[in-house]
């Protein structure tokens, strides 16, 4: 079977060695003669699992033991209420608004302090990451929040703010895994799980330990979400996503067995400059994102009109390109090149624009 060119937005396409490897255990893992999905989360092979699947992450990402990871279920939107109410002692945060997932945990931490916007580029369509502010912007509050790569607008930081002394929390969860970073430059960075780690359902989290013993989660934190009960629990204060772990732990791995963080980014900047490389060169495309701010994760680009927007879609669907559609917030077209989208399909991509602005236009670029 010929595999679809999978440009999903998330849940994303997987590393095929990934999804082999899960095939061959699948009815008998470790030798127990029962699939992963039958197997207690307190057994002893199961321990393995989760223990193996953080220790590949740290080595993968250089997280020093004074961090803590956890893997929790609700995907990454459960934690724009899980970090106010463990973090947001003070009853202030601040809050650059870079699109739609930011400007929604922004409104769901106003519900346990105050979220103060510090930047937005809202009045521009989100087409930019907004001007940084100043250091002591930051004074005061319990810790400043990014998204730092916006998904359904194709636009990422490639600086972080400087927060002064105040902790950075950063939803990373479309640029998780997808180059080199210094763990110790946040105070707390979250994924959802299925775009670049695993499948849907699970979220990484890397809290700075020494921000959750500086005191207790407010009072209306249910206990899952308590971050302190948690890491004492090893992420299995209750029954955790005990099959999506043992993937994202496969994930780590392959991460790791082919090059790293640091071949991953070369990768995947070789892709970015592959398709905004045609982009740019189009007269039919337009690119959506302001260059200096455009996602090495998610390309998202216009047509002249609507009906061409979805003519492109269903033909690319038709010569098995998937999962172009842009947002429904905002249409167009996106390319989402995650990970596990080689350079292939990158090209495939980029040659199925070429003929179809042939087919439009009369002309190619």
């Amino acid at each position: 079977m010929v595999r679809p060119r999978n440009f999903s937005a998330g849940p994303a396409q997987m590393p095929e060695d990934v999804l082999l490897s899960a095939q061959a255990e699948f009815m008998d893992f470790a030798g127990t003669g029962m699939s992963v999905l039958e197997t207690s989360h307190r057994s002893a092979a199961y321990r393995r699992v989760i223990d193996a699947a953080e220790a590949s992450l740290r080595e993968v990402m250089g997280i020093p033991d004074s961090y803590g990871v956890l893997f929790l279920q609700g995907g990454a939107t459960l934690e724009f209420a899980g970090i106010p109410m463990n973090l947001m002692r003070r009853g202030r945060a601040g809050h650059i608004v870079s699109g739609h997932f930011a400007k929604v945990a922004a409104e769901e931490a106003a519900r346990y302090g105050s979220a103060e916007i510090l930047a937005t580029s809202e009045p521009t369509g989100f087409d930019r990451i907004p001007d940084l502010p100043a250091p002591e912007a930051f004074a005061g509050m319990d810790y400043g929040y990014i998204c730092q790569n916006n998904t359904i607008y194709g636009t990422m930081f490639h600086g972080l703010p400087d927060c002064g002394g105040t902790p950075l929390v950063a939803d990373v969860s479309s640029c998780f895994l997808s180059f080199p970073l210094d763990v110790t430059d946040y105070g707390l960075l979250f994924a959802g799980a299925q775009k670049n780690a695993g499948p849907s359902g699970v979220c990484v989290l890397v809290v700075d330990r020494s921000l959750v013993e500086a005191g207790p989660a407010l009072g209306v934190c249910p206990t899952y979400l308590d971050y302190s009960a948690q890491l004492a629990k090893g992420s299995m204060l209750n029954t955790p996503n005990t099959f999506g772990i043992y993937l994202c732990g496969k994930v780590f791995d392959w991460v790791r067995g082919t090059g790293g963080l640091e071949a991953m980014g070369e990768r995947n900047a070789e892709k970015a400059a592959l398709l905004y490389g045609a982009v740019d060169r189009s007269d039919l495309y337009r690119g959506c994102a302001v260059p200096s701010s455009r996602s090495v994760a998610n390309v998202t680009f216009r047509l002249p009109t609507p009906e061409l927007e979805r003519e492109f879609v269903d033909r690319a669907a038709g010569q098995g390109l998937v999962g172009l559609a842009g947002h429904r917030l905002v249409g167009g077209i996106r390319a989402s090149i995650y990970n596990a989208v080689g350079i292939d399909a990158v090209r495939d991509l980029v040659a199925f624009m070429e003929s179809f602005e042939l087919s439009v236009t009369g002309r190619s670029f």
